[in-house]
């Protein structure tokens, strides 16, 4: 597994463009796919920060996550485009960014690289913010409703 700690991760990746990625990656599908193999594009090393369930709780509706954080982790890890990940339980990556300060904080394109919210943080440090990915189509919610309104009508 590609699974490791952060404290870990700081020296695994001295002297290389790191790129970041997170999200929830509840219920992985070809969005989250085509945000992180774009991601890996933009760097030497792709690190995927996990939201833990802790985490998700915080930020997703009442019954989030779907999967628990150990599968969503090893989906993540199973990607070939994916080098290494961590998981975290705050709100935001924030305390991510702190320690591992990469060259390249990737968002999917739900964002801008204006309102990215961790912005000001990477650009404080010198880092820079992309986004990555395929257009907006494709949602973990939106995938939910489809199952729910499919189950109702049997």
């Amino acid at each position: 597994m590609k699974l490791r700690k952060l404290e870990e991760l700081a020296d695994l990746l001295k002297g290389k463009k790191v790129v970041l990625a997170n999200g929830c990656f509840d219920i992985l599908h070809v969005g989250h796919l085509r945000y992180l193999q774009a991601a890996r594009e933009l760097g030497d090393v792709l690190v995927v920060a996990v939201n833990s369930d802790k985490s998700v709780r915080l930020i997703k509706d009442a019954g989030r996550p779907i999967m628990g954080q150990d599968e969503r982790v090893a989906l993540v890890s199973a990607l070939r485009c994916v080098d290494y990940v961590t998981l975290f339980d705050e709100r935001d990556v924030t305390p991510v960014l702190d320690v591992l300060r990469p060259s390249v904080h990737a968002k999917g394109t739900d964002y801008t690289e204006q309102n990215v919210p961790e912005r000001a943080k990477v650009i404080e440090y010198g880092g820079v913010v992309r986004i990555a990915g395929d257009p907006k189509n494709h949602s973990t919610r939106d995938i939910i409703e489809t199952i729910l309104k499919r189950t109702e009508t049997r």
